[in-house]
């Protein structure tokens, strides 16, 4: 490997140490359907959003909530003596792509099939601190300066 693949390789691996991400695959939801909650929520705070998704009665609203509180609990794993009320968590990204789609076939007249697409979905959400991107704007502020 060569010195600037290894030079970022090693970049890579610090952003990872940092970045708090929760993944579901295979979620037996379709897309379209998850994204609706998922763009309520994109953005806001996290206790917020966790208010939203206790009390909405969408079917990928508890699936979204359980994922959200894996998140949090991946970011104290990662922020050990860190509060959450004092960091201001947010979402900073939430991802619903398609996942795998099972193929069934229904009877229809005449001798006819037609197909039955249960589809499934996989999430990826990712939390930030609020506090981290004002320290940063707040550093390159008094360096311009």
């Amino acid at each position: 490997m060569g010195s600037r693949k290894h030079k970022r390789a090693e970049l890579y691996k610090e952003a990872r140490k940092t970045r708090c991400v929760a993944r579901l695959n295979d979620n037996p939801t379709s897309p379209r359907k998850t994204r609706l909650m998922a763009n309520a929520i994109r953005g806001l705070d996290v206790d917020k959003a966790l208010g939203i998704l206790q009390y909405s009665h969408r079917e990928s609203a508890p699936k979204l909530r359980k994922l959200l509180l894996s998140a949090i609990a991946n970011w104290q794993a990662k922020n050990l003596g860190k509060s959450i009320e004092d960091n201001n968590l947010y979402i900073k990204q939430i991802c619903v792509n398609g996942g795998r789609q099972l193929k069934r076939l229904r009877t229809a007249p005449q001798g006819r099939g037609y197909r039955i697409r249960k589809r499934s979905n996989h999430i990826i959400l990712e939390i930030d601190s609020r506090l981290k991107e004002n320290s940063v704007v707040e550093e390159t502020a008094t360096q311009n300066k």
